[in-house]
């Protein structure tokens, strides 16, 4: 796909005026990760061949692991995945401890993308920017936005190392409030298509209450999993996941819902009992090898079958 040749779309001017600007910190900056600072917009300044590489390294910000014993301890299982996450990660790929258990393994991530492509898609929750990437290869927009003006950073500085930077938007933002001005918006000509929600699952809090992948033995391909007890929309932040799914649909109804391997099934379908049109939710799940990683909720138009809704 090639490069975009406008500066700023419709939607990049739209976050310009509805938020205050600010700038995406460098590695020289101290920035303090706190959503006190918040609102703030930040639109990512496009890649020229001139341009460089310095103005986009967030080295610095936070370390770039090279060898298990720089790693504290609590991180090394994610460490020991790194190239699972980003298999650019010697390239130079910067985590911060909360991207390191929640972002999106790259093949799940690429998973993902190809059946989101579209014009616009909004990365809700982008974090250190796995998703952002991927979708950067199959949609011509990406507006990643996120409340860490650290983490934006480190998103921007990943997408650089992998070559779509120039695709996405970094939206330095909480969402609830975007989403809320976005809708309040007169109509414009650049809709978002899809918005892929990922929303904090509760972080290691979530990881530590027995909620461990889903894993099959070699010669159990087809053995019932380990079951877990059922995760609720309620668990969701930093609202209500069912609030956050209505909330999303009133921008488009093109969702992709990114959650927790032992949701409630029921819960998911629920979010459109509602629904006059017939529409069905299609959930997909997410595995690496036979660890069962995630699921997926595909609404509207991304769903097999209703791609007469999208």
């Amino acid at each position: 796909m090639g490069k975009r040749t406008k500066n700023l779309s419709g939607l990049s001017h739209f976050a310009k005026r509805a938020f205050q600007q600010s700038p995406i910190p460098d590695s020289s900056s101290n920035v303090a990760e706190s959503s006190s600072t918040l609102p703030h917009a930040v639109t990512a300044t496009e890649k020229s061949p001139h341009s460089s590489w310095r103005a986009y390294d967030a080295t610095g910000l936070v370390p770039h692991y090279k060898t298990a014993s720089e790693v504290p301890e609590h991180l090394q299982k994610y460490f020991s995945q790194r190239k699972r996450y980003f298999t650019l990660y010697d390239e130079g790929c910067l985590l911060d401890e909360e991207g390191w258990y929640s972002v999106t393994p790259e093949l799940i991530a690429t998973q993902i993308a190809e059946r989101c492509r579209c014009d616009t898609v909004l990365d809700a929750f982008c974090g250190v920017g796995g998703n952002a990437i991927a979708f950067a290869k199959t949609c011509e927009h990406v507006i990643a936005l996120d409340i860490s003006p650290v983490r934006l950073a480190l998103a921007k500085h990943n997408a650089v190392i992998y070559g779509v930077a120039d695709r996405i938007d970094f939206i330095l933002a909480d969402y609830i409030s975007f989403a809320h001005e976005y809708i309040s918006r007169p109509p414009g000509k650049h809709p978002i298509d899809v918005v892929f929600l990922s929303p904090p699952w509760g972080g290691p809090d979530y990881l530590s209450r027995g909620t461990s992948d889903v894993e099959l033995e070699s010669d159990q391909t087809y053995a019932l999993p380990t079951r877990h007890p059922e995760f609720s929309l309620a668990s969701i932040k930093p609202i209500h996941g069912a609030d956050l799914f209505h909330l999303t649909r009133k921008i488009t109804h093109n969702v992709a819902y990114f959650l927790p391997r032992n949701s409630s099934l029921d819960e998911i379908s629920a979010l459109l009992t509602e629904s006059a049109s017939g529409e069905k939710v299609e959930v997909e799940e997410e595995w690496m090898g036979t660890k069962l990683k995630a699921l997926t909720g595909y609404f509207g138009g991304l769903a097999d079958g209703q791609q007469h809704l999208f």
